[in-house]
């Protein structure tokens, strides 16, 4: 054999011998690391079934506990002690829920529906006429509506979805704005109530049921749940596509509490009352509300219930003379109202103009 051969089979015996080698010394510390986990199993066999075990009977303890306490006597007399306070909460709770549809719909001019085809020969994918908005509260604009609409949005909100600039519109946006604070106030102050109440019972509730089964403790007192979020307020949105349908622009406007002030002293001010009118009504604003609270140092004027004796009293502006009679808003004809005496008045809901 040559001496060329001899240094070929002495450099493949190195390349395929080492990585066999390594991989080899891999493997016998698998095995035997694997040999002693064995050992350390059955060693501990005992152990590691006891941990098994009680891990099972801690699973099911969490499960069967709630069970059991929720329907014993113990819960149950708890549970009747707080009972008026909770029903309390689910009225206002649904007092809330029947302000949240206060809102005067409002929507586009209604031109008819039509359905656009594309009979190009190349097919084009026009995503954007895909993705137009058909809904009520959408309109379908220019580019320059669109941008102005972003800069002067009262101004095209009334302009384009038919809101008439006189009294009557006034006093419906007053009145939706009235409810809306109630609501955002509501929800904060039922949720306060709500940890009140819970707080109140706090040491005669097992501390399991409170750390882990909190939601569930909530439900079993009767609780209702609360819809916290802001999805009730309504948006009006300018849509503009391009004639190509590869481009669109959209300017939303949220009739939020702080829009709802912006859209009435616009209103007011294009409205420019006159003769006996002027100088004496006032805008049902969030300051104006506050203005009358704090005059009749934050108390029903009906009850004679405050916020000294009900920290978490929700408190709503009412005409003494209702508008529908001729009432006008003005510091005379407001008073303070508890939301209950304030219900029993009747929860009037506007729809349109």
């Amino acid at each position: 054999m040559s001496k060329k051969s001899d240094e070929k089979l002495i450099v493949a015996i190195i390349i395929i011998g080492i990585p066999l080698f390594i991989l080899y010394k891999i493997l016998e510390n698998i095995i035997a690391i694997l040999q002693n986990l064995a050992k350390a199993i059955v060693n501990n066999l005992n152990i590691i079934i006891t941990v098994i075990v009680l891990s099972i009977l801690i699973y099911f303890s969490n499960k069967l506990y709630p069970i059991i306490y929720f329907q014993s006597k113990k819960f149950k007399k708890l549970k009747e002690t707080i009972s008026d306070h909770i029903n309390n909460c689910n009225e206002l709770n649904q007092y809330i829920e029947e302000l949240k549809n206060s809102y005067l719909k409002m929507s586009s001019y209604n031109y008819g529906m039509g359905e656009m085809t594309d009979n190009s020969l190349h097919n084009y994918q026009r995503s954007e006429w895909k993705n137009q908005d058909k809904s009520y509260n959408v309109h379908d604009c220019s580019a320059s509506v669109c941008m102005n609409a972003s800069n002067q949005p009262m101004k095209y909100l009334c302009k384009y979805f038919d809101i008439k600039k006189n009294e009557n519109s006034l006093i419906k946006f007053e009145k939706v704005l009235n409810d809306f604070i109630s609501v955002e106030q509501g929800k904060e102050l039922l949720q306060k109530e709500k940890i009140s109440i819970l707080q109140s019972i706090s040491k005669s509730v097992p501390f399991l049921i409170k750390k882990y089964h909190e939601k569930q403790l909530s439900k079993k007192l009767g609780f209702e749940t609360v819809d916290i979020s802001d999805s009730y307020i309504p948006t009006f949105s300018f849509q503009y596509v391009s004639a190509g349908g590869y481009s669109s622009t959209n300017c939303d406007i949220k009739l939020s509490i702080e829009n709802l002030n912006n859209l009435i002293n616009y209103l007011n001010d294009e409205i420019k009352w006159r003769k006996s009118v002027i100088g004496q009504r006032a805008l049902m604003t969030s300051q104006l509300r506050n203005q009358i609270k704090k005059r009749d140092n934050y108390t029903c004027c009906s009850c004679s219930l405050g916020i000294e004796d009900e920290p978490n009293l929700l408190l709503e502006i009412d005409h003494i003379r209702p508008v529908s009679k001729g009432g006008l808003t003005t510091y005379e004809n407001l008073q303070t109202l508890c939301w209950k005496c304030n219900r029993r008045k009747g929860v009037k809901v506007f729809v349109g103009f």
